[in-house]
């Protein structure tokens, strides 16, 4: 359990409320996976504002989880805010893709959803 993301600043924020902790976590799987689908597409296809919008809306949760990837996910959220032509920012995306692929995995298994 919390290999791939770590619940302290949840458990903080909720007072180790078990429910509010299990919402959460519901939510992640349903917002940020797709958001991280939403994010690749428009990095690929070079939509630098739907980048930007996508990578700012993960942010916070990324954050909260603490996937450890906040940093990247900044670099790919600023590679879209500054429409940064002829920056290649594939490394950072592949590694914010790969953190919420582990973490969610581990989420469904770690709550049983």
């Amino acid at each position: 359990m919390e290999q791939n993301y770590k619940l302290d600043k949840i458990r903080d924020l909720s007072d180790n409320d078990q429910e509010f902790i299990e919402t959460l976590a519901m939510t992640f799987l349903e917002e940020v996976p797709a958001d991280a689908r939403l994010l690749k597409i428009a990095v690929v296809s070079t939509d630098y504002l739907a980048t930007y919008r996508a990578a700012h809306k993960m942010k916070p949760t990324i954050d909260m989880f603490e996937l450890g990837v906040l940093e990247e996910l900044i670099e790919v959220q600023d590679w879209g805010k500054n429409e940064e032509r002829g920056k290649d920012i594939s490394e950072q995306l592949e590694k914010v893709m790969a953190a919420v692929e582990r973490a969610s995995a581990e989420i469904k298994e770690d709550f049983n959803l």
